[in-house]
């Protein structure tokens, strides 16, 4: 693995690289679950919900104390569509619940390879349609919904926005795409940065594979999407297509907030003590804070 600048508080992880074997895959399917969320205990209650078209158990996370209809965030996990969330993810949900004074539905979906295209996209639209059609049950503010992922994830919560217009569901108020996939192909940074830590060409085109399918975000009108904030790693096979989604964005006549990290690698929030990472959960926070706030204006 070729050594590159990145932030030295980013500690062992610069050099960590998730394995993406079929055995190791089938390991951490058994195993990921089972290991804490690190949510007991904290700022967040937590309550287990199901949606009809997605067989897996999401998390409904509020600040404890909180009542009343609020405003809500439907987070997607990243993981490479391979991987269920990890610690940092519920880490970070938490802190957004918190933050940004919402509840979070953190939704959980079927993991490729054992799941397919478009299986995986399918359940989470469900979520997203189960939540629009549950909000007051839920305590959400039905006008105050954004939807937001991380890596694959954020390819889930675009898609999501994307496709519950064209399906004629409520639309959400904003989106926050952290380095997100979005099907961007042969970009500078994808041949740039084949081993990276954390992810890399290697990894990305390992993926797809698995999914079955490279659905294009670029065939859909993006003149739809809500005002979002984007934000990239910069040693990050994915940065260019983040860049270049943000300028579809702009060009489609959307609001987006860019934010590229610098010293980063993709999933730098497993890092959760660095400056980068605390740095870049103030901006999300601080972006979701002003999305609801337009929301609730319109």
């Amino acid at each position: 693995m070729k050594r590159y600048p990145l932030a030295r508080d980013l500690g062992l992880w610069r050099y960590f690289s998730p394995p993406l074997s079929r055995p190791a895959l089938a390991l951490a399917h058994v195993f990921q679950p089972l290991l804490p969320k690190g949510l007991h205990g904290g700022r967040v209650s937590v309550s287990p919900v199901t949606f009809a078209g997605n067989p897996k158990t999401c998390c409904l996370l509020s600040e404890k104390g909180a009542q009343g209809e609020l405003p809500c965030l439907i987070y997607f996990h990243g993981g490479g569509f391979v991987y269920g969330a990890a610690r940092h993810h519920y880490r970070n949900a938490a802190a957004y619940a918190a933050g940004a004074g919402c509840r979070v539905l953190f939704v959980g979906y079927p993991l490729a390879p054992r799941a397919k295209y478009p299986e995986i996209f399918s359940a989470c639209l469900a979520a997203y349609r189960g939540a629009v059609q549950d909000a007051a049950a839920l305590g959400i503010d039905r006008e105050c919904i954004a939807v937001g992922g991380d890596s694959a994830g954020g390819f889930l919560a675009a898609d999501v926005v994307l496709r519950a217009g064209e399906e004629g569901l409520a639309a959400p108020c904003f989106a926050m795409l952290v380095y997100p996939v979005v099907g961007g192909g042969d970009t500078p940074s994808m041949r740039a940065f084949p081993d990276t830590p954390m992810w890399n060409a290697r990894a990305n085109r390992t993926m797809w594979q698995y999914v079955g399918a490279q659905p294009s975000l670029a065939s859909h009108d993006l003149s739809a999407f809500p005002s979002a904030y984007l934000e990239t790693a910069q040693f990050d096979c994915l940065h260019d297509e983040g860049i270049n989604f943000a300028r579809a964005l702009r060009g489609a006549g959307v609001e987006v907030l860019l934010n590229e990290t610098r010293g980063t690698m993709h999933g730098f929030d497993i890092a959760g003590n660095s400056r980068a990472a605390q740095e870049a959960l103030s901006a999300r926070v601080s972006a979701l804070r002003a999305g609801f706030a337009r929301g609730r204006q319109q």
